[in-house]
């Protein structure tokens, strides 16, 4: 069954992990073996043949680049203008990999049709390009709000304001507060450029003032639920209604720690912690119940953000094993087009309409 992941950060694995995603997971494992630079080192799951594999034919890749202020302990960059500069050296990774066959851009209603009818045409799908959907993983890298028509001009189409802690233009997961001052004006202008919001990562006064100011199409791309696991990284039942008001998709997110309730970040053990793939079709049904409905989940994994087989479901080996999820979904009573829904028409039927 075809599948759309909503989230994969695989520029940032490309050029600051330093992974060759072209080769095997295997190949880029072994590569690894020994460096213990970060602590997800030889335990990579993603990969281009590994979405192949998967019949992943399509995905939304991020650019990710945070600016911190001289008060801000977490890793970033010093200026608004090297985190641009970062976007786009992950934008030319992008470009370097369209130019090798292995990725194309997907950025309106026609390309998403022909790339549907290339991953749907019944042939192997070894040699077929991984579609892609650029998106923008915290805003802060638009140095001024105008910098987004250039980002729209060069295929972003969707961007979530903040990431962790305090944002540019909006508040981020651990922060609290509001958008900051040009965090109205930023969401105005990807309104008019039809940009999509990814509600991912706002803190809760954030998410509710974005969504009192901006009236385009929204999503989340990678997002679990507060009532499984207490974190304000997760949303609430009162913001997963607000979603589904607006017809939004959210995609269940594979870091265990978002999955199973006490996760402790390099301690926890994906299998003594019972963290497994049907753990996030708790998530997913949560949601499901709330709606009513199985039309507003999809997956958004978040494989390799910074995070490898330590910090995933123990039943999954590489993201070709989002194919497990037909099973799961089918043993909790979810019908064969509700778990077409789940795995790509959800996010299909979200881009359509979005597009259209």
């Amino acid at each position: 069954m075809l599948i759309i992941d909503a989230h994969l950060d695989l520029s940032m694995n490309a050029l600051e992990w330093n992974r060759d995603l072209t080769l095997p997971v295997s190949a880029i494992n072994a590569r690894e073996q020994g460096l213990t630079d970060k602590p997800d080192r030889a335990k990579a799951t993603v990969s281009l043949p590994e979405l192949r594999k998967g019949n992943i034919g399509l995905v939304v890749a991020t650019q990710i680049a945070r600016f911190v202020a001289p008060d801000n302990s977490l890793p970033g960059w010093h200026s608004p203008a090297q985190a641009w500069a970062q976007t786009q050296g992950q934008l030319a990774w992008y470009k370097a990999m369209e130019d090798a066959g292995e990725m194309v851009q997907i950025n309106n209603l026609q390309t998403l049709e022909n790339h549907l009818d290339l991953w749907n045409n019944g042939e192997d799908n070894s040699k077929k390009t991984v579609g892609y959907i650029l998106s923008l993983e915290g805003a802060d890298s638009i140095v001024t709000v105008d910098y987004l028509e250039k980002a729209h001009a060069s295929g972003l189409r969707a961007v979530g304001p903040a990431h962790y802690g305090p944002g540019r233009y909006a508040q981020g997961t651990d922060a609290t507060g509001g958008l900051r001052k040009d965090g109205p004006d930023l969401l105005r202008e990807m309104e008019r450029l039809n940009i999509i919001l990814d509600a991912t990562h706002l803190c809760d006064d954030s998410f509710w003032e974005a969504l009192s100011i901006y009236n385009g199409p929204v999503w989340a791309s990678h997002n679990n639920c507060r009532a499984l696991v207490n974190h304000n990284r997760q949303y609430s039942d009162e913001q997963i209604k607000a979603l589904i008001e607006r017809g939004a998709v959210i995609g269940a997110a594979l870091d265990a720690w978002m999955m199973v309730p006490n996760w402790v970040r390099g301690q926890s053990d994906p299998k003594a912690m019972n963290c497994s793939l049907d753990v996030a079709v708790d998530h997913i049904d949560h949601i499901c119940q709330i709606a009513g409905n199985a039309k507003h989940v999809g997956i958004g994994s978040d494989l390799d953000g910074a995070f490898g087989r330590e910090q995933c479901p123990y039943d999954l080996e590489t993201i070709s094993d989002l194919q497990k999820f037909k099973s799961l979904l089918s043993n909790r009573g979810y019908t064969e087009d509700d778990i077409k829904g789940m795995m790509h028409g959800n996010w299909i039927n979200f881009l359509r309409k979005a597009w259209s």
